[in-house]
């Protein structure tokens, strides 16, 4: 059960095949579904020093129950919208009360 309130769920989609070209591409593997997640997109502005105009990036976060099987390279589909992410880093916060849920940084696919 996670900790964060969740606004939806997710499926969990692992693995790679190669195509008729040889390319390796993804396919769609559910490793889990029905996953209760806490998702939410955000967007910053940012500059660098090398081009100092302001950009909007934007980004997302989801937080799910520890031990909920995900890896880096996986990818989520938001099962309310349909929205596929794929993970860039997963992590959790030490806490010795409670199990923290796992962190998702999530980069938005096409």
């Amino acid at each position: 059960m996670p900790i964060a309130l969740a606004t939806t769920t997710i499926a969990v989609l692992r693995g790679t095949t190669t195509d008729g070209y040889g390319d390796e591409v993804d396919t769609d593997t559910p490793v889990a579904s029905g996953v209760p997640a806490a998702l939410t997109e955000q967007s910053r502005r940012v500059t660098t020093r090398d081009d100092p105009t302001p950009r909007i990036v934007r980004y997302a976060i989801a937080r799910v129950a520890a031990g909920t099987d995900i890896q880096d390279q996986d990818r989520v589909r938001d099962e309310r919208t349909g929205a596929l992410y794929i993970v860039d880093a997963v992590s959790s916060m030490a806490n010795p009360a409670a199990t923290a849920d796992l962190r998702l940084d999530l980069r938005r696919t096409t």
